[in-house]
């Protein structure tokens, strides 16, 4: 099991700091489970093609998006560490802000803190329906990615807070996936500075594609599996064309060519985009944890503070 929380003074237990590589699963990847854009989508998302089913409504914080996954990657990657060091994760985990920042190369500023409680937010709130199953199970309800969570703060004599860890209880589909069917993938860290579209051509790519052979998909398909659905086609077209113009997928390129298909009728042309595989070396590495949380952040005067969050999916 994880390390269960302890808290003497100013002294607790953490699962963090990530030890290993960033760490995405397969089934997450492969479909459309997040809103493209940070504004906030309140309008439904669905997908329904090669007999899977997924639909996603929003809670009053929107539809978690591509970015928020970030949280879901990096619990991911720490569940799966524990495990191969021979523990047993629990759907619990517990890490700090800095850590998180660390691994998606983001800044610690007042903004990346609140975003970050959004995201949560947002996690908590999505509620997902699919007929997917995970760890040989299909579950016929709707669940959310988070089943709970709560943020820690430290709050000094002056009255000021910092976070000082966060804790995420993940639902039993995501728990499943990770730690059951364990298809995983390690992602390259510049996927962290990837757009939404971008980063969705790259999971697809990530997963389909062998060292230097090339793999193939319709637009429609692609543009389906990115989530941007039917009415946004001619857009995808473009912004798919963009990516492959600057070859900015890390460690895969992508091609797009029309060719004319046979139908019940007149012949159709039909678009395509290829991705390739290629070897390449990380251009940016793991920044190795320097702080330990219980030291230098530990002040005296700090009394610990609880953020839960109270959802109207629970009401």
């Amino acid at each position: 099991m994880a390390r269960p929380m302890e808290i003497q003074g100013n002294l607790f237990t953490l699962d963090s700091p990530l030890l290993g590589e960033i760490l995405g699963e397969r089934t997450v990847a492969e479909f459309p489970f997040f809103a493209l854009k940070k504004a906030r989508q309140l309008e439904p998302m669905t997908f329904q093609a090669e007999g899977v089913t997924i639909e996603l409504s929003a809670g009053k914080h929107g539809i978690a998006t591509i970015y928020d996954k970030e949280i879901l990657l990096y619990v991911a990657s720490i569940m799966t560490d524990l495990l191969d060091r021979g523990g047993t994760p629990a759907r619990t985990i517990r890490f700090t802000a800095h850590d998180l920042f660390r691994i998606t190369g983001s800044n610690a500023s007042k903004r990346s803190y609140a975003y970050l409680i959004d995201a949560l937010r947002r996690l908590r709130n999505t509620m997902i329906e699919t007929n997917i199953a995970t760890g040989g199970e299909i579950q016929e309800d709707n669940f959310s990615w988070l089943d709970h969570f709560r943020v820690m703060y430290a709050e000094d004599m002056r009255g000021e807070k910092r976070v000082k860890y966060i804790e995420v209880t993940v639902c039993d589909w995501f728990y499943r996936a990770v730690l059951r069917d364990r298809r995983l993938a390690a992602y390259d860290l510049d996927y962290f500075t990837l757009t939404p579209i971008q980063r969705r051509l790259y999971e697809l790519a990530m997963f389909h594609c062998e060292p230097g052979k090339s793999f193939e998909l319709g637009l429609e398909v692609v543009a389906q599996r990115m989530g941007c659905g039917a009415a946004r086609l001619r857009n995808a077209r473009a912004e798919i064309t963009k990516v492959a113009e600057q070859d900015s997928l890390p460690g895969y390129s992508i091609s797009l060519h029309s060719e004319k298909v046979p139908t019940a009728g007149r012949p159709r042309l039909q678009t395509f985009v290829t991705f390739t595989a290629r070897q390449t070396l990380r251009t940016r590495k793991i920044v190795p944890q320097t702080t330990l949380v219980g030291t230098e952040e530990a002040k005296s005067d700090e009394q610990l503070k609880i953020y839960e969050d109270v959802s109207e999916a629970a009401v």
